[in-house]
């Protein structure tokens, strides 16, 4: 494997699909072996119930030059979890990056339903499967990441800490577990700045997910047609995104001075020069701002 980052490992929790399978993607593009986690397998689906699967990931990852390893896990198990890191520890000897990517929560929350409107065993099972998830993870295997100074921890949300500050998000459960990855981005950058490691909040911008393209009727080919009925859709970005902004973090030699920070895919394109997959860099929080949030009609024309 040759490339910035061979000869690291990496741990993307939560891998199976979305932000996810891009950031392994990327990382393997990059030339790192990558652990995929998730509840996904060729053998047996989640409450998702969808097609894809850890071991899918991997072969991406294996195919875009690094080496993709499959290790079916219920982060909110902290059993597995360990047995998980123990495996790590065991083959590689090291953990350079940990990506917390674990969410599972679409199927939970109501729009803009209060909280004693809202189902609470939803809200609550919501909660566990966004932050709970988290700190079972990063509990288990930051002391393998500590190992080697220079290690990088992204923890994965929805918003930045400004725009989520400003803003509702969705529901109160929704709003409170976006935000509650944030402050632990912040919380572990407090922890592991002085060990040598460096922690981030990162949010790519509207995602085109698997789930995303399914819900309006399209495929990455023809994602264009879904504008029609969604206008805003056109700041919409591709997961390996994300991905090649979780790949430069992890090459840059100066990540530190992003400690404890909240980023986005579309501003760390502007800083390490990358693109998505079809040469175009979205900068979608400015764009909600600045387009949808203030009104004004859909039109993408110098923020991608």
């Amino acid at each position: 494997m040759a490339g910035p980052l061979a000869g690291k490992v990496a741990l993307v929790a939560g891998a199976t699909r979305g932000a996810g399978r891009g950031i392994a993607v990327e990382l393997g593009a990059a030339g790192a072996t990558v652990y995929v986690t998730g509840r996904s397998t060729r053998e047996r689906r989640s409450e998702y119930d969808r097609p894809e699967t850890i071991e899918d990931t991997a072969d991406l990852v294996t195919a875009a030059g690094g080496r993709g390893i499959a290790v079916p896990t219920d982060h909110l198990d902290p059993s597995e979890v360990r047995a998980l890191v123990t495996r790590i520890a065991d083959e590689q000897g090291r953990l350079d990056v940990l990506v917390n990517d674990i969410w599972g929560g679409e199927k939970y929350f109501e729009w803009d339903t209060p909280v004693w409107e809202h189902d609470l065993d939803n809200g609550l099972r919501l909660l566990r499967l966004a932050v709970e998830t988290h700190a079972i993870t990063n509990h288990h295997a930051l002391p393998l990441l500590l190992r080697h100074p220079g290690g990088l921890v992204v923890e994965m949300t929805d918003g930045t800490a400004e725009y989520n500050r400003d803003t509702y998000r969705v529901s109160f459960f929704y709003d409170l577990a976006k935000s509650s990855v944030l402050r632990m981005a912040f919380a572990l950058g407090q922890e592991l700045g002085p060990r040598g490691a460096t922690a981030v909040a990162l949010t790519p911008g509207w995602l085109r997910s698997e789930m995303m393209l399914d819900t309006f009727g399209v495929t990455e080919e023809n994602w264009r047609d879904a504008l029609e009925r969604v206008p805003h859709f056109g700041i919409s970005e591709t997961p390996y995104y994300v991905g090649r902004a979780v790949a430069a973090l992890a090459a840059d030699p100066d990540v530190a001075r992003w400690n404890g920070e909240s980023l986005s895919s579309g501003q760390l394109a502007q800083v390490y020069g990358f693109t998505d997959r079809d040469g175009s860099r979205p900068d979608a929080w400015r764009y909600l701002v600045e387009v949808q949030d203030a009104g004004k009609p859909a039109d993408p024309t110098g923020y991608r």
